[in-house]
Protein backbone atom coordinates (compact mmCIF):
# COMPACT_ATOMS: atom_id res chain seq x y z
CA UNK A 1 0.00 0.00 0.00
CA UNK A 2 1.48 3.33 -1.08
CA UNK A 3 1.23 6.47 1.11
CA UNK A 4 -1.39 7.83 -1.28
CA UNK A 5 -3.50 4.68 -0.76
CA UNK A 6 -3.41 4.84 3.04
CA UNK A 7 -6.70 5.93 4.59
CA UNK A 8 -6.78 9.34 6.24
CA UNK A 9 -8.45 9.31 9.65
CA UNK A 10 -10.22 12.15 11.42
CA UNK A 11 -11.24 10.07 14.45
CA UNK A 12 -9.35 7.63 16.66
CA UNK A 13 -10.53 5.04 19.16
CA UNK A 14 -9.04 2.64 21.66
CA UNK A 15 -10.86 -0.42 22.98
CA UNK A 16 -9.62 -2.21 26.10
CA UNK A 17 -10.74 -5.83 25.88
CA UNK A 18 -11.39 -8.06 28.86
CA UNK A 19 -13.34 -11.28 29.31
CA UNK A 20 -16.60 -9.56 30.24
CA UNK A 21 -16.27 -5.91 29.16
CA UNK A 22 -15.22 -3.74 26.23
CA UNK A 23 -14.11 -0.22 27.25
CA UNK A 24 -14.22 2.31 24.40
CA UNK A 25 -12.53 5.73 24.30
CA UNK A 26 -12.95 8.02 21.28
CA UNK A 27 -10.87 11.02 20.17
CA UNK A 28 -11.08 13.93 19.51
CA UNK A 29 -14.48 13.82 21.27
CA UNK A 30 -12.72 12.44 24.38
CA UNK A 31 -15.69 10.24 25.29
CA UNK A 32 -15.68 6.94 27.18
CA UNK A 33 -18.20 4.12 27.37
CA UNK A 34 -18.20 0.54 28.66
CA UNK A 35 -20.11 -2.30 27.02
CA UNK A 36 -20.64 -5.97 27.89
CA UNK A 37 -18.61 -8.40 25.78
CA UNK A 38 -21.72 -9.83 24.11
CA UNK A 39 -23.45 -9.52 20.75
CA UNK A 40 -25.80 -6.85 22.12
CA UNK A 41 -22.88 -5.06 23.72
CA UNK A 42 -21.12 -5.10 20.37
CA UNK A 43 -24.06 -3.44 18.68
CA UNK A 44 -24.08 -0.76 21.37
CA UNK A 45 -20.37 -0.20 20.83
CA UNK A 46 -20.81 0.16 17.06
CA UNK A 47 -23.36 2.91 17.63
CA UNK A 48 -20.83 4.84 19.72
CA UNK A 49 -18.16 4.73 16.99
CA UNK A 50 -17.78 7.39 14.26
CA UNK A 51 -18.71 6.71 10.64
CA UNK A 52 -16.92 3.62 9.27
CA UNK A 53 -13.80 4.52 7.30
CA UNK A 54 -13.12 7.72 9.23
CA UNK A 55 -11.82 6.13 12.43
CA UNK A 56 -8.69 4.15 13.31
CA UNK A 57 -9.39 1.69 16.13
CA UNK A 58 -6.55 0.18 18.16
CA UNK A 59 -7.01 -2.99 20.24
CA UNK A 60 -4.49 -5.01 22.24
CA UNK A 61 -3.96 -8.68 21.46
CA UNK A 62 -5.38 -10.54 24.46
CA UNK A 63 -4.84 -14.17 23.50
CA UNK A 64 -8.18 -14.62 21.76
CA UNK A 65 -10.72 -12.50 23.63
CA UNK A 66 -10.39 -9.81 20.97
CA UNK A 67 -11.13 -12.02 17.94
CA UNK A 68 -14.92 -11.75 17.90
CA UNK A 69 -14.76 -7.99 18.43
CA UNK A 70 -12.19 -7.49 15.66
CA UNK A 71 -14.24 -9.60 13.24
CA UNK A 72 -17.38 -7.60 14.07
CA UNK A 73 -15.61 -4.25 13.58
CA UNK A 74 -14.07 -5.28 10.25
CA UNK A 75 -17.46 -6.59 9.08
CA UNK A 76 -18.86 -3.12 9.87
CA UNK A 77 -16.19 -1.59 7.55
CA UNK A 78 -14.08 -0.12 10.37
CA UNK A 79 -10.26 0.05 10.24
CA UNK A 80 -8.72 -1.94 13.09
CA UNK A 81 -5.13 -2.43 14.26
CA UNK A 82 -4.32 -5.21 16.75
CA UNK A 83 -1.09 -4.42 18.58
CA UNK A 84 1.28 -6.04 21.06
CA UNK A 85 0.23 -5.12 24.64
CA UNK A 86 3.85 -4.27 25.49
CA UNK A 87 3.85 -1.48 22.91
CA UNK A 88 0.68 -0.02 24.39
CA UNK A 89 2.00 -0.21 27.95
CA UNK A 90 5.34 1.37 27.02
CA UNK A 91 3.44 4.19 25.29
CA UNK A 92 1.27 4.75 28.37
CA UNK A 93 4.34 4.93 30.61
CA UNK A 94 5.93 7.45 28.23
CA UNK A 95 2.83 9.62 28.68
CA UNK A 96 3.19 9.36 32.45
CA UNK A 97 0.13 7.11 32.81
CA UNK A 98 1.54 4.83 35.49
CA UNK A 99 -1.84 3.77 36.89
CA UNK A 100 -3.62 0.96 35.07
CA UNK A 101 -7.39 0.58 34.78
CA UNK A 102 -9.64 -0.41 31.89
CA UNK A 103 -10.67 3.22 31.40
CA UNK A 104 -7.07 4.47 31.43
CA UNK A 105 -5.94 1.71 29.06
CA UNK A 106 -8.72 2.54 26.58
CA UNK A 107 -7.71 6.21 26.56
CA UNK A 108 -4.02 5.28 26.13
CA UNK A 109 -4.92 3.09 23.15
CA UNK A 110 -6.88 5.97 21.57
CA UNK A 111 -3.90 8.29 22.04
CA UNK A 112 -1.66 5.59 20.58
CA UNK A 113 -3.93 5.36 17.52
CA UNK A 114 -3.79 9.15 17.13
CA UNK A 115 -0.02 9.46 17.51
CA UNK A 116 1.42 6.60 15.44
CA UNK A 117 0.89 4.70 12.19
CA UNK A 118 -0.29 1.11 12.33
CA UNK A 119 -0.54 -1.94 10.15
CA UNK A 120 -4.29 -2.49 9.74
CA UNK A 121 -5.70 -5.94 10.41
CA UNK A 122 -7.23 -7.68 7.41
CA UNK A 123 -10.40 -9.74 7.47
CA UNK A 124 -9.72 -13.38 8.31
CA UNK A 125 -11.82 -15.94 6.48
CA UNK A 126 -13.59 -18.73 8.36
CA UNK A 127 -11.23 -21.31 6.85
CA UNK A 128 -8.17 -19.28 7.82
CA UNK A 129 -9.46 -19.07 11.39
CA UNK A 130 -10.08 -22.83 11.47
CA UNK A 131 -6.56 -23.53 10.19
CA UNK A 132 -5.04 -21.21 12.80
CA UNK A 133 -6.95 -22.98 15.57
CA UNK A 134 -5.90 -26.44 14.36
CA UNK A 135 -2.23 -25.46 14.05
CA UNK A 136 -2.29 -23.78 17.46
CA UNK A 137 -3.93 -26.80 19.07
CA UNK A 138 -1.38 -29.13 17.48
CA UNK A 139 1.46 -27.01 18.87
CA UNK A 140 -0.12 -27.12 22.35
CA UNK A 141 -0.37 -30.92 22.24
CA UNK A 142 3.24 -31.25 21.07
CA UNK A 143 4.33 -29.12 24.02
CA UNK A 144 2.31 -31.34 26.37
CA UNK A 145 3.89 -34.45 24.83
CA UNK A 146 7.36 -33.00 25.38
CA UNK A 147 6.58 -32.29 29.04
CA UNK A 148 5.23 -35.82 29.57
CA UNK A 149 8.29 -37.31 27.85
CA UNK A 150 10.54 -35.36 30.21
CA UNK A 151 8.54 -36.62 33.20
CA UNK A 152 8.83 -40.17 31.90
CA UNK A 153 12.63 -39.97 32.08
CA UNK A 154 12.47 -39.00 35.76
CA UNK A 155 9.72 -41.40 36.86
CA UNK A 156 10.58 -44.71 38.57
CA UNK A 157 7.33 -46.13 39.90
CA UNK A 158 5.48 -48.68 37.79
CA UNK A 159 2.07 -46.99 38.08
CA UNK A 160 3.59 -43.59 37.36
CA UNK A 161 5.29 -44.86 34.22
CA UNK A 162 2.08 -46.61 33.12
CA UNK A 163 0.08 -43.39 33.60
CA UNK A 164 2.59 -41.35 31.58
CA UNK A 165 2.63 -44.00 28.84
CA UNK A 166 -1.16 -43.84 28.49
CA UNK A 167 -1.12 -40.05 28.32
CA UNK A 168 1.61 -40.14 25.65
CA UNK A 169 -0.38 -42.63 23.60
CA UNK A 170 -3.45 -40.40 23.82
CA UNK A 171 -1.45 -37.32 22.82
CA UNK A 172 0.07 -39.18 19.86
CA UNK A 173 -3.41 -40.16 18.66
CA UNK A 174 -4.73 -36.62 19.05
CA UNK A 175 -1.74 -35.14 17.18
CA UNK A 176 -2.20 -37.64 14.34
CA UNK A 177 -5.90 -36.74 14.19
CA UNK A 178 -5.10 -33.02 14.00
CA UNK A 179 -2.51 -33.66 11.29
CA UNK A 180 -5.19 -35.35 9.19
CA UNK A 181 -7.65 -32.50 9.81
CA UNK A 182 -5.03 -29.92 8.81
CA UNK A 183 -4.24 -31.78 5.59
CA UNK A 184 -7.95 -32.18 4.85
CA UNK A 185 -8.62 -28.47 5.38
CA UNK A 186 -5.67 -27.40 3.20
CA UNK A 187 -6.71 -29.83 0.45
CA UNK A 188 -10.18 -28.26 0.42
CA UNK A 189 -8.70 -24.95 -0.79
CA UNK A 190 -7.01 -24.84 -4.21
CA UNK A 191 -4.79 -21.85 -3.33
CA UNK A 192 -3.63 -23.38 -0.07
CA UNK A 193 -2.90 -26.71 -1.73
CA UNK A 194 -0.79 -25.04 -4.39
CA UNK A 195 1.04 -22.87 -1.84
CA UNK A 196 1.73 -25.92 0.33
CA UNK A 197 3.27 -27.70 -2.65
CA UNK A 198 5.49 -24.70 -3.40
CA UNK A 199 6.64 -24.37 0.21
CA UNK A 200 7.17 -28.10 0.81
CA UNK A 201 9.26 -28.37 -2.38
CA UNK A 202 12.00 -26.44 -0.58
CA UNK A 203 14.65 -28.70 1.01
CA UNK A 204 14.34 -28.39 4.77
CA UNK A 205 10.69 -27.31 4.81
CA UNK A 206 8.30 -30.04 5.89
CA UNK A 207 4.54 -30.28 6.05
CA UNK A 208 4.33 -28.90 9.61
CA UNK A 209 6.40 -25.84 8.75
CA UNK A 210 4.42 -25.22 5.57
CA UNK A 211 1.06 -25.57 7.34
CA UNK A 212 2.19 -23.21 10.13
CA UNK A 213 3.27 -20.60 7.60
CA UNK A 214 -0.07 -20.84 5.79
CA UNK A 215 -1.98 -20.54 9.06
CA UNK A 216 0.00 -17.91 10.94
CA UNK A 217 1.76 -15.99 8.18
CA UNK A 218 -0.88 -15.38 5.47
CA UNK A 219 1.10 -12.30 4.37
CA UNK A 220 3.83 -14.59 2.96
CA UNK A 221 4.21 -13.91 -0.76
CA UNK A 222 2.45 -10.52 -0.56
CA UNK A 223 5.14 -8.42 1.14
CA UNK A 224 8.69 -7.54 0.13
CA UNK A 225 11.70 -9.19 1.76
CA UNK A 226 12.28 -6.43 4.33
CA UNK A 227 8.63 -6.30 5.39
CA UNK A 228 8.25 -10.06 5.79
CA UNK A 229 11.49 -10.30 7.81
CA UNK A 230 10.33 -7.52 10.15
CA UNK A 231 6.88 -9.11 10.52
CA UNK A 232 8.35 -12.46 11.59
CA UNK A 233 11.00 -10.80 13.76
CA UNK A 234 14.22 -11.89 12.03
CA UNK A 235 15.32 -8.42 10.94
CA UNK A 236 18.21 -7.12 13.10
CA UNK A 237 17.64 -3.80 14.87
CA UNK A 238 20.43 -1.24 15.13
CA UNK A 239 21.75 -0.11 18.52
CA UNK A 240 23.95 2.89 17.71
CA UNK A 241 24.62 6.21 19.40
CA UNK A 242 27.11 8.77 18.09
CA UNK A 243 30.31 6.92 17.24
CA UNK A 244 29.21 3.88 19.21
CA UNK A 245 27.97 0.97 17.14
CA UNK A 246 26.28 -1.61 19.31
CA UNK A 247 25.43 -5.21 18.57
CA UNK A 248 22.37 -5.82 16.42
CA UNK A 249 19.55 -7.92 17.87
CA UNK A 250 16.26 -9.24 16.58
CA UNK A 251 13.13 -8.43 18.55
CA UNK A 252 9.36 -8.56 18.27
CA UNK A 253 7.62 -10.42 15.47
CA UNK A 254 5.66 -13.67 15.52
CA UNK A 255 7.36 -16.06 17.90
CA UNK A 256 5.44 -19.18 16.80
CA UNK A 257 6.40 -18.65 13.16
CA UNK A 258 9.98 -17.95 14.17
CA UNK A 259 10.13 -21.22 16.13
CA UNK A 260 9.14 -23.43 13.18
CA UNK A 261 11.35 -21.37 10.87
CA UNK A 262 14.29 -22.07 13.19
CA UNK A 263 13.73 -25.84 13.04
CA UNK A 264 13.34 -25.70 9.26
CA UNK A 265 16.60 -23.76 8.99
CA UNK A 266 18.47 -26.31 11.14
CA UNK A 267 17.30 -29.01 8.73
CA UNK A 268 18.07 -26.84 5.68
CA UNK A 269 21.67 -26.40 6.86
CA UNK A 270 22.10 -30.13 6.25
CA UNK A 271 20.06 -30.71 3.10
CA UNK A 272 19.63 -27.34 1.35
CA UNK A 273 22.66 -26.49 -0.77
CA UNK A 274 21.80 -22.78 -1.03
CA UNK A 275 21.38 -22.29 2.73
CA UNK A 276 24.51 -24.35 3.44
CA UNK A 277 26.58 -22.21 1.08
CA UNK A 278 25.17 -19.02 2.57
CA UNK A 279 26.06 -20.21 6.08
CA UNK A 280 29.59 -21.07 4.92
CA UNK A 281 30.10 -17.46 3.83
CA UNK A 282 29.18 -16.38 7.36
CA UNK A 283 31.48 -18.84 9.16
CA UNK A 284 33.38 -15.92 10.79
CA UNK A 285 30.15 -14.79 12.50
CA UNK A 286 28.87 -16.00 15.87
CA UNK A 287 26.69 -19.12 15.73
CA UNK A 288 23.47 -17.31 16.72
CA UNK A 289 24.09 -14.54 14.20
CA UNK A 290 24.68 -17.12 11.50
CA UNK A 291 21.52 -19.10 12.23
CA UNK A 292 19.34 -15.97 12.33
CA UNK A 293 20.80 -14.81 9.01
CA UNK A 294 20.00 -18.22 7.52
CA UNK A 295 16.46 -18.04 8.91
CA UNK A 296 16.01 -14.70 7.19
CA UNK A 297 17.48 -16.09 3.97
CA UNK A 298 15.14 -19.10 4.00
CA UNK A 299 12.13 -16.88 4.75
CA UNK A 300 13.06 -14.59 1.86
CA UNK A 301 13.28 -17.58 -0.48
CA UNK A 302 9.88 -18.91 0.61
CA UNK A 303 8.38 -15.45 0.19
CA UNK A 304 9.73 -15.29 -3.35
CA UNK A 305 8.37 -18.76 -4.20
CA UNK A 306 4.82 -17.80 -3.24
CA UNK A 307 5.11 -14.41 -4.89
CA UNK A 308 6.22 -15.99 -8.18
CA UNK A 309 3.95 -19.03 -7.74
CA UNK A 310 6.66 -21.56 -8.48
CA UNK A 311 8.34 -24.53 -6.84
CA UNK A 312 11.88 -24.70 -5.50
CA UNK A 313 14.61 -24.44 -8.10
CA UNK A 314 18.16 -24.90 -6.82
CA UNK A 315 19.72 -23.06 -9.76
CA UNK A 316 17.49 -19.99 -9.35
CA UNK A 317 18.01 -20.02 -5.58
Amino acid sequence: MTPADKPQFSHFAGIDVSKHTWDLHCLPADTHSAHPATTDGGQQLLQKLPTPGTCCIVIEATGGYERDLVAMLIAAQHHVAVINPKRARDFAKALGLLAKTDRIDARALALFAQSTEHRLTEKVSEKQSQLQELVTRRRQLVELRTMESNRQQMARGRQTLLSIKRVLELLDKQIDLLDKEIVKLIDSDDDWRQQLEHLASTPGVGAVTAATLLAELPELGRLNRAEIAALVGVAPCNHDSGQYQGQRHIRGGRADVRAVLYMATVTALRCNHSIREFAARLRHKAAKVRIVACMRKLLTMLNALLKKKQKWNAQLA
